[in-house]
């Protein structure tokens, strides 16, 4: 699956283009009350997925309540627990491995309540593991080669990545390999492979930062994430060191294209680029999805495409977020009657 350019390095603007998701599908099932499970509403990417599904609910009729898994696992257990006793229509998880929750998550498979996912593991599509119906995302792995390989050819020569991840999530580990596998592929270095969590990004990627600065010094060119979140807290340290954002290494994250990392990218403050997934649109899919599941119908087996974000595409487009300029949202109301 290629990625597009956000009217990014080739100087073209993103054009409008048809929508490349399904065109048929069962109506709206009526009255329906749902559940979105978010891992924690403070990652970008878990927040613009969830606006995307309160507004195709809106759409489709539906009532929504948003649990807040708040980054922890027992945060993310307790509110399975709470959305069983609201006796739901449906489940949305929303940006945690399914593995990690795998005996909460039972207790969803036995009441047959309906479950579909937004990052809930390493197999994409119809029929994901765990008794989830639909797992929504772009190729992770697609998204991780465009970022490795935009930092070989940003560097021009002398690549020195230092890639962060965070193994409590199996997708998370199988981006960065695919990350590292390719920069070395390609002939460059990976300094360091640095196994952190997203959920404490705010304590401990100033710390890191300090003392990957002291390690490596100028050979440090690249940092590449699994996420954007971690950049919230690398750049406040680089200027603490007395860096300047185009002095010290460039960052670029495979995922999720949160509206601070545009925003960064934008003024050119401490992150270069960001693989970027159509988080609006996949909160619209994740309904669809839901809506085949409950009335029995076929997973659409539909997959997003994502985009490099780079700061010259935003200096054309308005908005910090990636939201593909195709009538998607017309298009899923139209297969729903609405």
């Amino acid at each position: 699956m290629a990625s597009t350019i956000l009217a990014g390095a080739t100087g073209g603007a993103l054009a409008e283009t048809p929508f490349d998701g399904p065109t048929s599908g069962p109506a709206a099932a009526e009255g329906k009350s749902i559940v979105v499970l978010a891992g924690d509403l403070k990652n970008g990417g878990i927040l613009g997925v969830t606006s995307g599904v309160e507004e195709a609910a809106e759409t489709i009729g539906w009532d929504v309540r948003v649990l807040d898994g708040a980054g922890s696992i027992q945060g993310r257990t307790a509110a399975i627990g709470q959305a069983l006793a609201l006796q739901p229509d449906g489940i949305i998880i929303n940006g945690f491995d399914a593995v990690e929750q795998q005996a909460a998550l039972e207790g969803v498979v036995g009441a047959d309540i309906p479950m579909v996912a937004w990052h809930s593991g390493p197999k994409i599509g119809c029929d994901a593991p765990g008794g989830i119906f639909a797992n929504v995302s772009t190729d992770a792995m697609t998204v991780s080669e465009v970022a490795a390989k935009w930092a070989i050819e940003d560097a021009g020569e002398g690549v020195g990545a230092v890639i962060f991840t965070d193994s409590t999530y199996q997708i998370a580990i199988d981006k960065a390999d695919r990350i590292k596998d390719t920069i070395e592929a390609m002939g460059g270095t990976v300094l360091e492979y640095v196994d952190t969590p997203i959920a404490d990004t705010s304590t401990r990627m100033g710390p890191l930062t300090t003392s990957l600065l002291q390690k490596y010094g100028d050979d440090w060119t690249h940092a590449l994430a699994i996420n954007d979140l971690y950049f919230d807290f690398m750049g406040p340290a680089l200027a603490a060191a007395g860096i300047k954002s185009a002095d010290g290494p460039q960052a670029g994250s495979a995922g999720d294209g949160s509206e601070a990392a545009f925003q960064r990218i934008r003024t050119g403050a401490y992150q270069t680029i960001t693989v970027a997934e159509p988080l609006n649109l996949q909160g619209w899919q994740l309904v669809d999805e839901l809506n085949r599941a409950i009335q029995g119908e076929a997973c659409s087996g539909y997959i997003t495409s994502p985009a490099l974000v780079t700061q010259d595409g935003l200096s054309k487009i308005e908005g910090n977020q990636f939201d593909p300029d195709s009538p998607y949202r017309e298009s899923y109301a139209a297969i729903w009657g609405k």
